[in-house]
């Protein structure tokens, strides 16, 4: 048997049980169904005056929502048992777990930091529990029972805070440019380039200490390690 530290965290997992891919199927479904529905709101809301084109470049602005992009590719992939080189990307262990950790702290900045703001109702409340709270929860769920483990490395970690920090830079452009930014806390008009870049920093310290819980638990989830990761 190889030690973990061996063990390569790139490569196709293998694929999943009837039970995993079912679980799949219905994380990508509650999460696509929140994203779906969110679009629409925002179109409606925004017909008369910025219009759907721009209305779309917000709506993809949001860290949320890329990242419940990336759940419905991932588990609509799993679910499906997608063959190809673009359904390999998405079920790589690499990819999986950063996933695991872009919707985690999505979810954990809203809770925390974002959800004391409004208190959205109908279907707009429908839109953001599922975004916000079920897809998180959900897909951890899944990441955490279902998929096989002992395939992530410590150097995963800082490889994985490369798109946060390519997302900061974009809202940060676009936020000077459309005068308008997509969370209150890295608003630079409002704040100040200091407190945004302080709210960054912390933002971004959350990132490597949920990155780091994740590839511990990892490493700790190894009996459910898929037996030919061990061959």
């Amino acid at each position: 048997m190889r030690r973990i530290d061996n063990l390569a965290p790139l490569g196709r997992l293998a694929p999943l049980s009837p039970v995993g891919r079912l679980v799949a199927l219905a994380v990508c479904a509650v999460s696509l169904a929140s994203f779906v529905l969110q679009y629409v709101l925002l179109i409606r809301l925004t017909l008369d005056t910025v219009g759907p084109g721009f209305a779309t470049v917000r709506f993809l602005s949001y860290f949320t929502i890329l990242s419940n992009l990336a759940v419905i590719c991932a588990t609509a992939s799993a679910a499906l048992d997608a063959r190809g080189p673009l359904a390999a990307y998405w079920l790589t262990p690499r990819t999986l777990g950063a996933i695991a950790l872009y919707i985690g702290v999505t979810g954990t900045v809203y809770v925390t930091v974002l959800r004391h703001l409004w208190q959205p109702t109908g279907a707009q409340w429908w839109a953001d529990s599922g975004l916000h709270y079920a897809t998180p929860a959900l897909y951890l769920g899944w990441w955490l029972a279902c998929v096989p483990h002992a395939r992530l490395a410590w150097r995963d970690v800082p490889a994985w805070l490369v798109f946060p920090a390519v997302y900061l830079a974009w809202a940060l452009f676009r936020g000077t440019w459309a005068h308008e930014y997509p969370y209150p806390f890295i608003d630079v008009a409002a704040l100040g380039a200091a407190a945004v870049a302080r709210n960054a920093a912390g933002v971004m310290a959350l990132f490597v200490a949920f990155g780091a819980l994740l590839v511990g638990l990892d490493r700790v989830l190894l009996p459910r390690l898929a037996p030919r990761a061990l061959a």
